[in-house]
């Protein structure tokens, strides 16, 4: 199956190009603060308790949120995948090199980098505020697989990140006009063989059916009467469907053939995802759900 003839490239206003990868952080912030808003309104689904944040904090948490899925997204890249970036800083021959690591639209971001930032933005509001800190977890992790829908159906946009071989009769070929300008005209081999088509299995998995899960237990269940609860669902749904995934996910350049057992860094990563959130649903499991305090 061939790969369509998608154009990264939205439009351009002069010589600023609109990306769909742009695209899809704002359609995933804005639709993610839209989401947030409802469920901080919602005092039926905190019963007996209470929401952990007003209208007004929210919109200042959002801020802190995006800076965070921002700055640890692409750290995360840099230290994960790419540690070179952060030599460059020091070594690079031309003002250019050394600022790599801060060129976002050279593409290079990391989810588990940006949950690492966005944990650290959540801290550091709950204590600021005197907010406790597992209920303000469980207002922003349901609306986390909306942001990750939409930033997988933009590396198929881009037609990054694709799966190993395969024969399946759905296996895609990723290769059109725009990444063979990548390579300079032409594609390389590897990509001229049919792989799966992995950002579309992340976008169903890690979105679609992660959102619907944590619906279902936050208007279904009734579990953010249970600080941690729905938070620790998503860390270990995510934790997961990633490591399954990466299965049939082309592991990143780099180092990462280099793990032993054949793990991948996105496995290695997913781990305490998944022990944390074990551990978050069995606490609030034995506990009772949380009064809403004067």
């Amino acid at each position: 199956m061939p790969f369509p003839e998608f154009d990264p490239v939205l439009f351009s206003i002069g010589p600023l190009d609109i990306r769909w990868y742009a695209l899809a952080y704002v359609a995933g912030i804005v639709l993610g603060w839209w989401y947030a808003s409802r469920l901080a309104k919602n005092i039926a689904v905190w019963a007996p308790g209470k929401p952990p944040v007003t209208s007004l904090q929210l919109d200042d948490l959002v801020l802190w949120i995006t800076l965070g899925i921002i700055g640890g997204g692409r750290l995360g890249y840099a230290l994960f995948y790419k540690p070179s970036l952060y030599a460059q800083i020091f070594t690079g021959p031309e003002m250019g090199d050394r600022l790599a690591l801060f060129r976002l639209w050279d593409g290079g971001m990391s989810f588990h980098g940006g949950l690492i930032g966005v944990t650290l933005a959540i801290v550091w509001f709950a204590w600021k505020h005197k907010i406790r800190l597992l209920s303000l977890g469980d207002l922003v992790a349901p609306v986390v697989p909306i942001g990750l829908f939409f930033g997988r159906i933009a590396n198929f946009i881009n037609g990054e990140l694709w799966g190993r071989p395969t024969d399946a009769p759905w296996g895609m070929v990723f290769c059109n006009s725009h990444i063979a300008k990548l390579y300079g005209g032409g594609c390389p081999p590897e990509l001229l063989i049919p792989r799966h088509p992995s950002q579309l299995y992340e976008a169903a998995l890690e979105g679609a059916l992660l959102a619907v899960i944590l619906w279902l237990a936050v208007f279904k269940g009734r579990l953010l009467a249970k600080p941690g609860y729905v938070t620790g669902i998503f860390l270990l749904g995510y934790g997961l469907v990633r490591a399954s995934l990466e299965n049939v996910r082309q592991p990143d350049a780099g180092k990462l053939s280099e793990l032993p057992f054949g793990l991948t860094m996105g496995m290695m990563l997913s781990v305490p995802m998944m022990i944390i959130g074990a551990w978050l649903i069995w606490r609030a499991w034995k506990r009772p759900p949380v009064e809403a305090t004067a």
